[in-house]
């Protein structure tokens, strides 16, 4: 009997994952996830802690074509779970052009000490980031500007369905949505996104420290973990360097001896970027600028972790210009030697010792030692963990149940309320076997519209002045003081 009720019980959540139902009584984990004893860096902000409720209202936007001007678009659009939530194309393709830059994969993000998002950094936190993309033209298209539609519009948009007032309801305690709102449930979504069951963590799990050799690793993983970490010694010197083309010869600082020293940028065991480091030296324009236009801002980067799929091929173009999709020729070409570009006055000093081009002379060995290593952070779980997976069904529907609108777990529904006509043209009535203590008319603002305290328990209300939308009927019951939440549409 109880195998029974088992199977039962994975056939009903099966049949919830396939036909986009979101039972708000069976969320998800996201807040109290796993999360390895060495893992120590978090940038989630104390304003607002990850939430079952919250990151199940942020993978519902984070999904949602309607976040779009055209409704083509969504933030899963150019971040896709099956390639470590980035794109493999170089750029992605927004409502009105291209992205300018790669899509960045949002792999741990919230295991890092940057604070700062976009790859030049001009966000302040990830809750800043989240909505810009919506805001941006080229993007999803709700800019305000060059005929779009302002972000009002959207609130206006997400207010008008059936789904999104219960799930801010759930998440935040009323139905009221706000772009702040907005961007803390995408930005809860975006830091539960986790990856910790690579060979790395495998490895790391069973020693003392990343130091230490793996005993799951082969000797050449072993090997490219050292070179990883590892500091090197170097001369200045004079030096022939073989390039595409013709070879260069000059003055360098050539590693002799160690390692690469990846490790002092790219910092074990999140491997996240050091939020010092400056720009990496490889300086190409935004998307369709000439190559004059050369950027030199950009110094951020994404973990290292789930740079390739549990296949060991790229999950996406590397670089904030997705330009190259070989670990070997196009990553460690870009560091083995670094030509100081003249106009570059933000190069990270790491990369020119005593100012002068680093030369880091890398063998094919060790260059493939490292592909090896940098193989090993991938893990398998976050490419097909349905809690990161699209929450609508194939014709782009949702069905939200076990939630309510009302911020008491609509206690009143024992007397009966009703609210009719709905839509409503000039007025409607709230009647139920209640005393009535306060109706309030709320806009999809947040705004108290109208304030009633009514005398007898059928009670009209007038609102034939108000614009047409999406109104919130909140209603008080005198004896228990409980509230009950109705979502009106104005004709």
């Amino acid at each position: 009997m109880k195998k029974t009720v088992q199977i039962t019980l994975l056939v009903v959540v099966a049949f919830l994952l396939i036909s986009g139902t979101i039972d708000l009584n069976n969320l998800f984990n996201y807040a109290n996830q796993s999360i390895p004893s060495y893992i120590t860096k978090d940038n989630t902000p104390s304003t607002n802690p990850v939430t079952d409720e919250g990151a199940t209202l942020g993978r519902v936007l984070f999904y949602d074509k309607k976040l779009s001007s055209n409704n083509t678009i969504s933030c899963a659009s150019c971040h896709k779970q099956e390639f470590a939530f980035s794109d493999s194309a170089q750029f992605s393709q927004g409502v009105n052009d291209q992205t300018l830059r790669h899509s960045m994969r949002l792999i741990n993000t919230r295991f890092a000490d940057e604070t700062k998002f976009f790859w030049d950094e001009r966000a302040t936190s990830l809750e800043n980031q989240t909505t810009e993309p919506i805001k941006d033209h080229r993007e999803m298209g709700y800019s305000g500007a060059n005929g779009d539609p302002n972000f009002q519009g959207l609130i206006n948009e997400l207010s008008a369905t059936t789904y999104y007032p219960t799930l801010f309801n759930s998440a935040f305690g009323d139905v009221t949505i706000t772009e702040e709102k907005i961007s803390k449930a995408l930005a809860q979504f975006v830091r539960s996104i986790q990856s910790f069951d690579s060979k790395y963590d495998v490895g790391r799990a069973q020693v003392a420290n990343h130091s230490t050799n793996f005993p799951n690793y082969t000797v050449d993983e072993n090997a490219g973990k050292t070179l990883f970490t590892d500091n090197f010694s170097y001369v200045i010197q004079t030096a022939t360097i073989p390039q595409f083309g013709d070879d260069i010869t000059t003055t360098v600082a050539q590693r002799i001896s160690g390692g690469l020293n990846c490790a002092s940028c790219h910092r074990p065991p999140e491997f996240d970027i050091d939020p010092q480091s400056l720009n990496n030296g490889f300086d190409r324009p935004l998307n369709g600028n000439p190559i004059s236009q050369r950027e030199f801002t950009n110094t951020r980067s994404s973990t290292l972790r789930d740079l390739t799929n549990p296949n060991g091929l790229i999950n996406s173009p590397m670089f904030h210009a997705g330009t190259t999709n070989d670990l070997g020729g196009g990553i460690m070409a870009n560091y083995n030697f670094k030509k100081i570009h003249s106009d570059n006055n933000n190069l990270d000093p790491r990369l020119a010792p005593e100012g002068y081009p680093l030369y880091l002379n890398i063998t094919n060995q060790e260059k493939n030692q490292l592909i090896a290593f940098l193989k090993t952070l991938s893990g398998n779980d976050v490419y097909t963990n349905p809690k990161w997976s699209d929450p609508f069904d194939q014709n782009g529907n949702i069905t939200i149940i076990g939630g309510t609108l009302s911020t008491f777990d609509n206690e009143l529904n024992d007397k009966k309320i009703k609210i009719y006509p709905n839509p409503v043209s000039t007025k409607f009535t709230v009647s139920g076997n209640l005393n009535l203590n306060e109706i309030q008319i709320i806009n999809s603002l947040g705004q108290i519209c109208k304030s009633i305290k009514p005398d007898n328990i059928n009670y009209t209300v007038d609102i034939s002045t108000f614009q047409t939308g999406i109104y919130y009927v909140k209603i008080e019951d005198k004896i228990s003081t409980k509230v009950e939440i109705h979502k009106l549409i104005k004709k």
